[in-house]
């Protein structure tokens, strides 16, 4: 009991702290043109108990990790199954309780600017999941990522210009498409690896966007396609601010689902195979591990994940043209997948966070935030270069039996 009150004050301690940091970017807010300040006290309570909860996260799983080298080096027993799903599920309901709460509440206490920064990160984190696949969990460099997220934004909106077809048809035509290219890309690179993949990849998303760019007959060039209807609800129509929160709720659903596919495949056959791939390709293929189906299945299903959230981005901007898939989109997702920590899905869930909150917040500081945004990524790559949270290596034990 004195070990919970001790860890709550150092939660405190901590959530005060933040407030106290982030007190000039989050609660002040200067109009220069009408000479007024806002203060947005609600900002400073969400960041209170945001750090708060986060911390106790934080030193919980730290504990975790101390517990298992323990347990490993034999200097104490391993609890039984029984007592410690009773301790996890002691602090992982309150906490989904109160995870859940916040997200449902969300578009209801912020303003419609900030639901939709929350969506856009939304789309990031699906986005490095699905690259965490090819790069984190099967040791792929894809640097040309972003070429499956136009192909699912082109996919919604020409099809919806020619045809008329709707969101909810487009969303697994998408995910179709972008499989398929998934597939097209994975055969040409099956014998590369390392620089030499990056390299090939890289030119595959550049070929893309350069035919959108210039394939006026196709994808209307530069200009892109305007007028991209948002998703519907049985034919409701919705004014703006409805639709952003539908779009809100209609991407926590789509993160959750991610997030349970994901782990799945990460514990499944397929999902070791890919470790395996990643660690030793030699080993892996002498094992008998089929290389050239692993490595398409790994293209594929990362590519399904950046095709269905194209969809998505084009119903929720209503407008795309080629300038939104450049290289530095392929760039951003893939560091959200470093510095998150390759293999980890909560890491990479923080990442897209950190990366995509992070400069909108620091739009108080004008000039300065991308140098600053740029400076807590070189002292995190530095003095954390294994990510965040770092993918957890799992290692077998046999015991000859006396």
């Amino acid at each position: 009991m004195t070990s919970k009150i001790q860890e709550i004050k150092q939660s405190f301690i901590v959530a005060v702290w933040f407030m106290m940091l982030t007190f000039p970017i989050m609660v002040i807010r200067v109009n220069p043109i009408q000479g007024v300040i806002h203060w947005r006290w609600a900002n400073m309570a969400v960041v209170g108990v945001g750090s708060f909860f986060l911390s106790f996260l934080w030193r919980y799983l730290l504990r975790r990790k101390q517990m298992g080298k323990m347990v490993a080096e034999g200097e104490i027993e391993k609890k039984p199954f029984s007592q410690r799903l009773v301790e996890e599920k002691n602090i992982y309901v309150p906490a989904l309780i109160l995870i859940g709460l916040a997200v449902g509440l969300f578009p209801f206490v912020f303003s419609t600017y900030q639901t939709n920064i929350m969506t856009t990160a939304l789309i990031y984190v699906v986005l490095g999941l699905g690259l965490n696949i090819v790069v984190g969990l099967a040791g792929l460099l894809d640097l040309g990522y972003v070429a499956f997220y136009a192909v699912g934004a082109y996919s919604y909106a020409l099809l919806n210009h020619h045809f008329g077809v709707g969101f909810w048809v487009a969303l697994p035509i998408g995910a179709m498409l972008g499989a398929t290219f998934g597939i097209l890309l994975g055969f040409p690179v099956l014998r590369l690896r390392g620089d030499y993949l990056a390299i090939v990849t890289l030119g595959f998303g550049e070929i893309i966007r350069l035919i959108l760019e210039n394939w006026n007959e196709f994808s209307f060039g530069p200009s892109g396609i305007a007028n991209i209807p948002r998703p519907g609800f049985f034919g409701v129509v919705m004014p703006l601010e409805t639709a952003t929160v539908y779009i809100y709720f209609l991407m926590i659903g789509l993160t959750l689902f991610t997030i349970f596919v994901v782990n799945r495949l990460q514990n499944s056959r397929i999902g070791r195979a890919w470790i395996a791939l990643r660690e030793d390709e030699i080993a892996c293929q002498a094992m008998g591990i089929d290389k050239t189906r692993t490595k398409l299945t790994a293209f594929a299903l990362g590519a399904t994940w950046a095709g269905m959230v194209g969809v998505i981005f084009a119903a929720k901007t209503t407008f795309i043209n080629p300038a939104s898939f450049t290289f530095l989109e392929s760039a951003i997702i893939l560091s959200i997948v470093v510095l998150g920590g390759m293999g980890s899905i909560i890491g990479v869930i923080i990442g897209a966070f950190i990366l995509i909150l992070l400069p909108e917040y620091l739009r108080a500081f004008s000039d300065y935030r991308m140098l600053i945004f740029g400076a807590v990524m070189v002292i995190m790559m530095v003095f954390r270069p294994q990510g965040i949270i770092s993918g957890i290596r799992r290692s077998y034990q046999f015991k000859a039996q006396k």
